[in-house]
């Protein structure tokens, strides 16, 4: 597969995956305050779609299913959520006979996500009262 066909199935795969969470997101909608059932779902369901994808591609013949991996994992999965390579990679660390690595690296991202999102959303809110 040249890179360009790459490029243009994991954006497809994207698209697709994006879409679908979307979907997921109408369909699941509840009042603001309400547990967020929808994102728990979608990345439940995404991790076991990428484990799924991963695991097929491991026990079946490598050329048939590298031309499907860029639209599968990368684009469907990624854009479905990012949650799901998370869950692969922490996984295969944890195979690797790696768990302090794979603790390290869940609690890392977790306390970085929760500090990206305080950070933006104070310069969100500093840019609104000069800007806004």
């Amino acid at each position: 597969m040249t890179v360009w066909r790459a490029y243009a199935a994991v954006g497809a795969g994207s698209a697709l995956g994006a879409s679908l969470r979307y979907q997921v997101a109408l369909t699941l909608m509840t009042s603001h305050h309400a547990f967020p059932w929808a994102t728990l779902l979608v990345n439940v369901l995404g991790s076991w779609l990428i484990g799924a994808f991963a695991g097929f591609a491991s026990r079946s013949e490598r050329g048939r299913v590298a031309r499907w991996q860029p639209f599968l994992m990368a684009g469907l999965c990624g854009g479905f959520t990012t949650f799901s390579l998370f869950g692969l990679e922490t996984w295969q660390l944890l195979s690797l006979g790696r768990p302090w690595l794979a603790l390290g690296y869940v609690t890392l991202s977790l306390a970085l996500w929760l500090c990206g999102v305080w950070l933006g959303q104070r310069a969100g809110q500093h840019a609104a009262t000069r800007w806004g």
